[in-house]
């Protein structure tokens, strides 16, 4: 294990670093500080896009779900839509399954 601690700091017998305490502290706070900015805050952005887009959705929108279905919103629901995915065939699905909103008319160029 003395490749995890260098030797000269492990033997040190005089007086303690006041330097070392501070550089490790800084270390920390600069990880913690490139963690948020490159992990959290993009997904905390994505979050919130995905819960306006939740909250916008309507009767008469075609969407897209998180398994591949493709739909025309025919009711919304609290937490679930009825979806229909072809003529005469409906799908309740959860509202948090929708990954777009596609424009108008895509459904009937298919």
């Amino acid at each position: 294990m003395d490749f995890l601690i260098p030797l000269a700091h492990a033997q040190s017998g005089g007086g303690a670093e006041g330097g070392s305490a501070i550089y490790s502290i800084g270390m920390i706070v600069v990880f913690f500080a490139i963690m948020f900015f490159l992990v959290i805050r993009p997904q905390m952005k994505r979050q919130k896009e995905h819960k306006k887009l939740i909250d916008s959705l309507e009767k008469g929108n075609e969407i897209v779900t998180s398994g591949g279905v493709a739909g025309r919103i025919r009711q919304v629901g609290e937490n679930f839509l009825l979806v229909e995915i072809s003529e005469g065939v409906e799908v309740r699905v959860q509202k948090s399954s929708v990954t777009s909103v596609v424009p108008k008319g895509t459904m009937d160029s298919l």
